[in-house]
């Protein structure tokens, strides 16, 4: 059914591309936001790879390949929009004054957003990797096709960004841990 869609859309059936984009909008809409951690960022992403798919689809030698070249196309999309908004990124530094009891609700947003901030200080690709494994499920050759890399480069690619992150968790105890001269009140 998919493959038909896209054929017709390679025509230049607007509905049928309409319905394409439609069905897989949400999918790769989850897919950006896990790699940019920004709705917005993500929305404008996913539209890109849109524009770009519906300008490009005609390039398509095979419909059976369509999701996976859409979502190499909304990973370019990613990396061009931290390419161009690296310049006027922001960085916030807070200081932890008191460590949190560990079953309190408040420590799990805490360790959440020092995953967070683990997640974002890996690449681009780093994160689509990571992404495309751990959330969307794919077996790492099919991510290797997706984002056009040699299989082993992804395990590589997945080791270096699981050490990453497991470093400045580290890095981030460590730093938690150290005495506090004073307390704020």
């Amino acid at each position: 059914m998919r493959s038909e869609l896209v054929e017709r859309a390679q025509h230049g059936d607007r509905e049928a591309f309409d319905a394409l984009a439609t069905g897989l909008y949400h999918r790769l809409y989850a897919i950006g936001y896990r790699m940019l951690r920004d709705g917005y960022a993500a929305e404008d992403a996913v539209q890109e790879a849109l524009i770009r798919a519906w300008r490009d689809l005609r390039s398509l030698r095979d419909p059976e390949r369509f999701e996976a070249w859409l979502h190499r196309l909304l990973v370019h999309a990613c990396h061009d929009l931290v390419r161009r908004t690296r310049r006027f990124e922001t960085s916030v530094l807070t200081i932890d004054v008191e460590r949190a009891d560990p079953v309190d609700d408040f420590a799990a947003v805490a360790h959440r957003d020092e995953l967070e901030r683990a997640f974002l200080g890996l690449s681009i690709d780093q994160r689509a990797v990571l992404v495309l494994t751990h959330y969307v499920g794919l077996p790492a050759p099919e991510v290797g096709r997706i984002l056009g890399i040699p299989t082993g480069t992804v395990y590589s690619r997945l080791h270096y960004a699981t050490r990453a992150m497991r470093a400045s968790l580290a890095a981030r105890e460590r730093a938690g841990a150290q005495p506090a001269t004073g307390k704020a009140r």
